[in-house]
């Protein structure tokens, strides 16, 4: 994808992943995946005012959720002062 479209697809993302409006009855969202034909995505919000993180796999990736829980999630929410600083000044 150029530039250009790669822009356009994560605002489409994060967009999606907003419009989740049974939060209080189901829970915080975790992470989200999508499973295309040519690669799979997952959107994980990172911190409060909507900052995301997405991540790309393989498209044969079988292994996504270990990776998200165990390997991800930790080392976001360990360095997670690093994303609220770098939110602020920019």
């Amino acid at each position: 994808m150029t530039e250009e479209e790669q822009e356009e697809y994560v605002s489409n993302s994060i967009t999606r992943d907003k419009k989740i409006r049974f939060e209080s009855k189901i829970g915080k969202q975790i992470y989200a995946f999508g499973r295309y034909k040519k690669l799979s995505r997952a959107t994980i919000p990172i911190i409060s005012d909507g900052y995301y993180m997405l991540l790309i796999f393989d498209a044969k990736a079988t292994n996504f959720d270990e990776v998200i829980m165990k390997k991800v999630l930790p080392l976001t929410e360990k360095e997670r002062h690093r994303f609220i600083v770098l939110g602020k000044a920019g």
